[in-house]
């Protein structure tokens, strides 16, 4: 492997935003491209590390920053690996996806806009969105508390300058209360690591166990916790998901996904490992606030009209299922709830990713105007039935196998904490039906039956859309397939860490 291969995951896509930028006016799709393939190569990057990483290999690069003694480390092990590889995986696919897509928007919300105007309204897009990859690999491979805080910062910043650009309703408002919970959801995390410095004079994640048993432990979990529990959306702290999560531009659905399941990531890694006895007393609560956000979530999806709307409320259900393996505090439902973390946002991209399609395609969001699809949109259909299968936890894709490891670990739990935690166990496991009833009701009403009339078969606008939309999203779902068939190749990297506490 070559120098630095961990800061190029990082850097690459930033100087590939910065030649986007100033080449703006002159590029034109060109900016979509280079923002794919720039990508591709992050991806192969990361694909070197984690042959190295099933080897046992922990790569680690240390950098000065600032002066002497201020250091910023990145580490590529078997916890933070698999989140950064699949997170970039998904960032490459929904540029590919991104270069028709964004044509669309622009069509629609600056129908004015021409030549240099119209290459400069492209180009934004590309150059703000290579900001997803950035932030979610600083996420997942920093060793520093302040690191973490930046990069989440660097996630919201861009989630709102997105969606202020090119989402729908009301865009600009929705991309503020975005900002406000985001900015809140990072605040907290950065107050807790205050606390943690006033305690150990450092913010290495390596440094946090040493407040462990500290009264101080208590309040840095609850207020971190808290922070998180914002950007995963449990309820009672859900209320922008349904907002942020319908109103911005489809074709980065997947990765609004990722930005909220990646706190699954940061709660194991900077709470749970190295304060783990401390963590036990938030255990049980979290549980219950778990299953009732499944519950809810799911309710709230089936109560819904908007096509955009059932995917983003299903997020609300979906993430929970990774809270509640980790809040269980076993081994395996950890590991499980993180393997579900990963499957999940594979699964979403290709759930949303097809609805955007059908919005795209049909300019229609309400499904009781739709019906019939699968004669006109058939590849389209099939990514629909394939995401709502993924979600559903249908094998043979990765989220059975996940669900399968994640509530074997539940249930050890509840049998070793008494009936509150079984009985969490039992109605958990039965909530998977509501998602099966959300998922597979809307297949049906889009999809099937007969073509509503609003929809007539004149209209040749409405067919399955280029390749590069398409064919991206059939390779998640094999990659997908490939670890429900296969899940030591994530469980196994998990387990160098997880398996150590």
């Amino acid at each position: 492997m070559g120098p630095n291969i961990l800061l190029q995951v990082i850097i690459i896509p930033t100087l590939a935003s910065v030649v986007i930028y100033i080449g703006r006016h002159k590029l034109g799709r060109k900016a979509g491209w280079i923002t794919a393939l720039s990508l591709v190569y992050t991806t192969f990057l990361l694909c070197l590390i984690g042959y190295k990483a099933t080897q046992g290999v922990v790569l680690k690069e240390e950098y000065l920053l600032i002066a002497p003694g201020i250091r910023f480390t990145l580490v590529a092990d078997g916890l933070s690996l698999p989140v950064a590889f699949i997170a970039n995986l998904l960032c490459t696919v929904l540029a590919f996806f991104s270069i028709h897509y964004v044509d669309h928007r622009i069509e629609i919300l600056y129908p004015e806009a021409k030549g240099k105007e119209y290459s400069s309204y492209y180009a934004r897009f590309f150059y703000m969105f290579l900001y997803f990859p950035v932030g979610f690999a600083g996420v997942a491979l920093v060793s520093n508390l302040m690191a973490l805080y930046f990069f989440m910062e660097v996630l919201t910043i861009t989630l709102y300058f997105l969606m202020a650009y090119f989402g729908y309703i009301e865009r600009q408002k929705i991309a503020f209360m975005c900002l406000v919970w985001g900015l809140a959801g990072a605040l907290l995390l950065l107050a807790g690591a205050c606390i943690i410095y006033s305690q150990t004079e450092s913010f290495a994640f390596s440094d946090v166990g040493l407040i462990s048993g500290n009264p101080l432990a208590f309040w840095v979990i609850l207020i971190t916790l808290l922070g998180l529990m914002t950007k995963l959306a449990v309820f009672p702290f859900h209320v922008w998901m349904p907002w942020v999560h319908a109103e911005h531009p489809t074709c980065i659905a997947g990765l609004l996904a990722v930005y909220a399941n990646i706190a699954a990531y940061i709660m194991v890694r900077v709470l749970i490992i190295p304060l783990r006895p401390d963590f036990e007393v938030f255990g049980t609560p979290l549980l219950i606030l778990a299953l009732v956000t499944m519950v809810y979530g799911s309710l709230l999806t089936l109560a819904q009209t908007d096509i955009k709307r059932i995917a983003a409320c299903s997020t609300i259900s979906q993430i929970a299922y990774s809270v509640l393996g980790i809040a269980a505090l076993t081994t395996v439902s950890i590991e499980g709830g993180l393997f579900f973390f990963l499957s999940h946002i594979m699964g979403k991209t290709i759930f949303f990713s097809t609805a955007g399609i059908v919005v795209y395609t049909t300019g229609i969001r309400d499904i009781r105007q739709l019906g019939g699809l699968a004669s006109k949109m058939p590849i389209t259909a099939i990514l629909w039935v394939i995401g709502a299968m993924m979600l559903s936890g249908f094998p043979p894709f990765s989220s059975f196998t996940a669900e399968w490891i994640m509530f074997t670990g539940i249930f050890e739990h509840g049998v070793q904490s008494g009936s509150t935690g079984l009985i969490v166990a039992i109605f958990a496991v039965t909530a998977i039906l509501l998602t099966i009833a959300y998922t597979f009701t809307a297949v049906k009403k889009v999809f099937f039956g007969p073509l509503n009339s609003a929809l007539t078969a004149g209209n040749h606008k409405i067919k399955d859309p280029p390749l590069t939309m398409l064919l991206p999203l059939f390779l998640v779902a094999g990659i997908s397939i490939y670890l429900g068939l296969f899940p030591k190749i994530v469980m196994n990297l998990l387990h160098t860490v997880t398996g150590n506490f």
